[in-house]
């Protein structure tokens, strides 16, 4: 098959590099949990509609369709599985921020995420396992790598829970220092994330820009698909037009930088599958604002 060759690579990213991103993580995570109160929670309690349709299509859904995309989609099986590992993390925490400008349901939006983010400790690693498993093409891969399916959830729990329960508490205790500076900690984990990912695909340019088409091709649907899922599943769910946009933003941003951590963690930077995560951590920014910009000059009829 042609892009085979992207199998046998192995993407440079030394040992600095590789904790800049985990320290990137780490602190997205934290500003993530500053918007996330007791209140949400209880919320979520009261109205568990939209973020159990939330999590259906994040958790469920998302990873079930991709599987049949990959199962179609004529790539690389590292590439597959990197599309796989990506529908298997949960949503990211610029989702938060894109679903306010499109004028979506910002409080269900915060309330999905740290949701997700809690449930990704069981569900990543299983999903990884499961669907990657089923797929004869990417089932070597992990057959290869001897995946372990608590060493992934143990690593899930240092990056997303650790950051997230302290991000919790720290809100709950200074909830003035919080407010002050939830955006700045957002801003500033996306910018190094982006620079770092940027860093990594420039230093392997040659191999990156051998299969820049196909990669660009296979993120836009795989990306397009998790939006029109977590649409489509809100509205027969019954959610209203504000609840749709913020599901469908949920599952279309996906933590990617979760994806690339657990790719140079447990793959090696495994080609395909760390080329298919970086893209996504930027161009979900680009396809997330693009709709952002179109909901929010869209009028809302109920």
């Amino acid at each position: 098959m042609e892009y085979e060759f992207i199998d046998s690579i192995q993407l440079n990213f030394n040992p600095a590099s590789m904790n800049i991103l985990n320290i990137a993580i780490g602190i997205m995570m934290f500003g993530m949990a500053l918007d996330i109160k007791k209140d949400d929670f209880k919320q979520i309690i009261k109205s568990p509609k939209g973020p159990a349709i939330g999590l259906i299509s994040q958790f469920i859904l998302l990873p079930a369709f991709t599987f049949l995309l990959t199962l179609v989609f004529p790539a690389a099986p590292s590439i597959l599985l990197g599309m796989i590992l990506v529908a298997s993390c949960p949503g990211g925490n610029l989702s938060n921020i894109i679903t306010f400008l499109a004028k979506g349901n910002a409080a269900l939006s915060v309330s999905m995420t740290a949701v997700s983010t809690a449930v990704a400790i069981v569900m990543t690693p299983l999903n990884l396992s499961f669907w990657g498993s089923l797929n004869p093409a990417t089932a070597p891969i992990l057959r290869a790598v001897s995946l372990n399916p608590f060493s992934v959830f143990k690593t899930v729990v240092i990056i997303l829970g650790i950051p997230l329960v302290l991000g919790i508490l720290f809100a709950a205790k200074f909830p003035k220092i919080a407010g002050k500076i939830k955006f700045p900690f957002k801003i500033f984990s996306i910018v190094v994330f982006v620079a770092v990912v940027g860093l990594a695909l420039i230093a392997n340019g040659e191999q990156f820009f051998q299969v820049i088409g196909l990669i660009a091709f296979a993120v836009f649907i795989h990306n397009a698909l998790a939006f029109f899922i977590g649409y489509s599943a809100a509205k027969l769910g019954g959610l209203n037009i504000r609840d749709r946009r913020a599901v469908s933003i949920e599952v279309g941003i996906q933590n990617s930088a979760l994806a690339l951590t657990l790719i140079f963690g447990f793959f090696q930077g495994l080609g395909g599958m760390a080329i298919i995560a970086g893209w996504w951590g930027v161009w979900h920014i680009i396809s997330g604002l693009f709709m952002a910009f179109i909901w929010s000059h869209k009028e809302i009829k109920e």
